[in-house]
């Protein structure tokens, strides 16, 4: 393997890094895992469980929220600015929960209001939502 590839891949996987665009490509990593279990969650609680989408979208959002709060202090954001892992995640959260807010406004907006299926109002709701969290955690708490 060349050894420029070989240190890029180095740079965007595994060493500790301050760089805001290796650290947006490991979040859109995280992000896209998160989603997986969020967008799985919600259809299921959805369809299956018969919830209404927005109880579900929360719920699912939330567990979201969990799984990206431990890869992203593990593995995307090496600086902290809050030491006391439980005041970060609080802060983490309260980013979440503007993050959910956003989310269930705009799902609501793009399935009630404009007639788009819930799943892919979903689609559309998390790519204004990542950017919102990546962004906000970046400055508030990892910088």
């Amino acid at each position: 393997m060349d050894t420029t590839l070989k240190s890029i891949l180095n740079k965007v996987f595994i060493e500790k890094t301050d760089s805001s665009f290796f650290q947006l490509v490991r979040y859109t990593f995280v992000g896209g895992f998160a989603f997986i279990i969020d967008f799985g969650l919600l259809f299921v609680l959805t369809d299956f469980v018969h919830l209404h989408y927005l109880l579900s979208a929360s719920i699912s959002f939330t567990v979201g929220l969990v799984v990206n709060y431990l890869l992203s202090t593990t593995w995307v954001f090496s600086k902290k600015v809050v030491k006391n892992k439980a005041i970060e995640f609080l802060l983490f959260a309260l980013i979440g929960l503007a993050g959910l807010g956003f989310n269930n406004l705009f799902i609501w907006l793009f399935t009630d209001y404009f007639g788009i299926y819930y799943l892919i109002s979903k689609i559309f709701t998390t790519i204004i939502v990542y950017l919102w969290n990546f962004f906000a955690r970046k400055y508030i708490l990892f910088n």
